[in-house]
């Protein structure tokens, strides 16, 4: 007898297993829409920042730390966040390697973006929706379903598209517009130095996202969220010091006048919403996936044009009509087959039940 097929209902339940779930998807596209308007915002005329970028980053782990302190206080006690900490070093000493990994991440989109034109950047940046797939697979030994893989595949061709519209108006103000100058412009760019560095920007991305999800869904199963929260932004602000340290600028960074180009509505706004999008994104992948957080990354690529069309007038060119598209159709598709990974959370949560169960069984026998 043929396997009955799970109801709409029944997948819309797999995609977004509680209520919460669905407001963690909206609220992490919603953040990172605004996390991109508010940092252009922020730009000068020609497009730099009259801040500096890192000690931004900087401050935002900083600010995640203490908001992921209070939210632990809430229902805890203090010394019990130092007893937990205490009690689960190594996966402290584990969380170093996403804060490493998120850092260079961060570092290396200046680093990159000062050496390629936009258009070239974001194309190869579209590689970490396939890697993402494969380190999943890796990482949790949890083989993707070939719709799972086809819907990923049609989902980088749907954020290459957009890039298209892009390089079309830059071919319109090409000084010599010719087709192989143009081509031999792109063929070029892409096999160099910095070619190296995106595709190790796009390793960083992604080895960070599925890793921060192991350990939040297995290794640290068992710690508190807001703990494990603890652990990565006490390790990211090292990280994110030691780029200042290198860089020579650890005590120019917090000197006066540098505090007070950060001291900017604008910038303040970008350091409160950038830590807001790291409280979500733990809560993202504690309760969804890596793989979901990919198609919540290209959807919100989509609705970034649609506002940018309704706030600054930007126009939408078919290349966007014909990419939105593609991705509204790939998370269609991943909608009906989406990938289920609660890691030891199922098991953890099923031993707790147990455990009050037995517990009040013995109470009720002694009465």
């Amino acid at each position: 007898m043929a396997a009955k097929r799970p109801s709409s209902g029944g997948k819309w339940k797999q995609l977004f297993p509680t209520k919460c779930s669905l407001f963690v998807f909206l609220a992490y596209m919603a953040l990172f829409i605004n996390q991109g308007i508010m940092v252009t915002a922020s730009q000068r005329a020609d497009n730099s920042y009259s801040y500096n970028t890192v000690t931004v980053v900087l401050l935002s782990e900083a600010t995640k730390l203490v908001v992921s302190f209070l939210l632990y206080l809430r229902e805890n006690k203090a010394s019990e966040l130092f007893a937990e900490m205490s009690q689960h070093t190594r996966v402290l000493a584990l969380y170093m390697v996403p804060a490493l990994l998120y850092c260079l991440y961060n570092n290396l989109a200046f680093v990159n973006l000062a050496a390629y034109d936009p258009t070239t950047y974001f194309l190869l940046l579209q590689l970490r929706v396939v890697v993402t797939g494969i380190v999943f697979q890796v990482l949790f030994k949890k083989q993707l379903s070939k719709w799972q893989w086809v819907s990923l595949f049609i989902l980088t061709l749907g954020c290459i598209v957009k890039q298209l519209n892009v390089t079309e108006k830059n071919a319109q103000v090409v000084t010599s517009p010719k087709t192989d100058d143009i081509t031999s412009h792109m063929v070029s760019s892409l096999f160099s130095v910095h070619t190296g560095l995106v595709l190790l920007q796009v390793l960083c991305s992604c080895l960070a996202g599925v890793y921060n999800e192991k350990l939040l869904k297995d290794i640290g199963a068992e710690v508190h969220i807001m703990v494990q929260n603890v652990f990565m932004y006490i390790d990211s602000i090292l990280c994110n010091a030691a780029v200042l340290l290198m860089r020579g600028e650890l005590g120019s960074a917090f000197t006066v006048t540098a505090l007070s180009q950060i001291w900017q509505p604008a910038v303040i706004v970008i350091i409160i919403n950038n830590a807001a999008v790291g409280i979500v994104t733990s809560f993202f992948l504690r309760n969804l996936n890596s793989i979901l957080k990919t198609f919540a990354s290209a959807l919100e690529l989509m609705f970034t044009a649609v506002l940018s069309w309704l706030i600054f007038g930007i126009d939408i060119g078919w290349w966007t009509v014909l990419a939105i598209a593609l991705v509204t159709y790939a998370s269609w598709m991943y909608a009906q087959n989406p990938v289920v990974n609660r890691g030891r959370l199922d098991q953890l949560e099923g031993s707790q039940t147990s455990e009050e169960v037995r517990l009040v069984s013995s109470e009720t026998t002694e009465v």
